[in-house]
């Protein structure tokens, strides 16, 4: 079975772009984080300790701007035994212009790496 895919919707706001009326390159990881939490909620896993990033990158293809239209596309491409990768793209009416890619790690209480939640793995691994 493949691993589930999160898409979310989103609009580029004013707050999203910079002084060149362009996105700024951080609203790109906004979105996809907002995908991510889309993906949790979606599957019904609970909120089961802390997902602080440990890399992200981006790589941004084409020019978004104020009012443009998204499409925010997310999976889970790996599953560590504390961590979980994430491939993502934004496509504009069927453009893909932004691919990215992020990590993060379970944490307990005192910051420390943590083992995946069985139930988790299974759901983000589409199992």
């Amino acid at each position: 079975m493949a691993p589930p895919r999160q898409v979310e919707r989103a609009r580029v706001a004013w707050i999203d772009t910079d002084a060149g009326a362009r996105i700024h390159f951080t609203a790109a990881f906004r979105w996809a984080e907002a995908a991510e939490t889309s993906l949790f909620r979606t599957l019904g896993i609970p909120d089961q300790g802390s997902y602080p990033r440990r890399a992200v990158e981006a790589e941004y293809l084409a020019v978004l701007v104020f009012e443009d239209e998204l499409e925010i596309e997310l999976t889970p491409e790996r599953l560590g035994t504390t961590s979980i990768t994430y491939t993502w793209t934004i496509h504009r009416d069927g453009e893909l212009c932004v691919r990215g890619r992020h990590t993060v790690v379970r944490v307990d209480n005192e910051g420390r790496p943590t083992e995946l939640d069985d139930d988790a793995r299974r759901l983000l691994s589409g199992v």
